[in-house]
């Protein structure tokens, strides 16, 4: 299974988990066999400073990840991850180690859409 989280940093597991999904800075690609981490890679997200609606879960998905995870993200870039076969979830904060623990340890797990992006209309 391949989980992405979305990092402040470039730090692998140490980085901290970006609160914004359309705008963080990086995806901490996680690879996970029989429960345990078997490979990372940091990634830049190329649409960090601007992009169009499905560009980042398109992006996503040809990084072959299984579940998405991001401290908050808009209604829209849920439904697009649905239907890419993509999980998400929110709420996740602290580092990228942390919020993939509990993902594993199933504390983190649904996606709704953050108060900012119900409020400008992107349920």
């Amino acid at each position: 299974m391949k989980i992405a989280i979305t990092a402040e940093s470039s730090q692998g597991l140490d980085s901290q988990v970006a609160q914004h999904f359309g705008h963080a800075p990086y995806f901490i690609v996680v690879d996970i066999e029989n429960g345990a981490v078997t490979a990372t890679r940091d990634i830049a997200n190329p649409f960090a400073e601007a992009h169009q609606p499905g560009q980042i879960p398109d992006f996503i998905k040809q990084q072959e990840v299984d579940v998405m995870l991001s401290g908050g993200m808009g209604g829209r870039a849920i439904a697009f991850f649905a239907q890419a076969g993509i999980r998400t979830a929110t709420g996740a904060s602290g580092t990228v180690r942390a919020s993939l623990e509990s993902y594993l340890g199933g504390s983190l797990a649904a996606a709704a859409p953050c108060a900012e992006s119900v409020a400008h209309g992107h349920g």
